[in-house]
C-alpha cells in the first residue's frame, strides 16, 4: 500500500509541478532507507494520541510515513498526507484485516 501511496502522491504534485514531485518521491524513499539503520528515528504515534498502537511515524513535507518495527525489521503500512484524517484510514485499514 505504501508503493502505492507515493505513486499516488507523485502523480497528484506533477500536475502542478512534475520536477518537485520526483523530489519528494525522493525526499520520501531517503527517509524510509533511513529506518533500516534507525528504525526508531520517528515519533510513537501512540504517544501522540495517547491510544495504544505500534505505529511509529516520520514527517516528509506535508506527508506522515507510518511504519512498525517488527522484531529486526521495519514495514512501512501507509504514506498519508498529514491534513488527511490518517487515523481513520490508519485504524480503519487495521480493523478490517483482523
Amino acid at each position: 500500500m505504501a508503493i502505492a501511496d507515493v505513486q499516488e502522491i507523485k502523480t497528484y504534485i506533477a500536475e502542478d509541478n512534475p520536477e518537485a514531485a520526483i523530489q519528494m518521491g525522493a525526499v520520501i524513499y531517503s527517509k524510509i532507507e533511513n529506518l533500516a539503520d534507525f528504525p526508531e528515528m520517528g515519533v510513537s504515534l501512540g504517544a501522540k494520541i495517547n491510544l495504544k498502537t505500534d505505529y511509529r511515524f516520520l514527517v516528509c513535507g506535508a506527508y506522515l510515513v507510518f511504519y512498525k518495527i517488527e522484531g529486526e525489521f521495519v514495514s512501512v503500512y501507509r504514506i498519508l498526507n498529514g491534513a488527511r484524517h490518517y487515523l481513520t484510514v490508519l485504524f480503519s485499514e487495521e480493523s478490517s484485516e483482523n
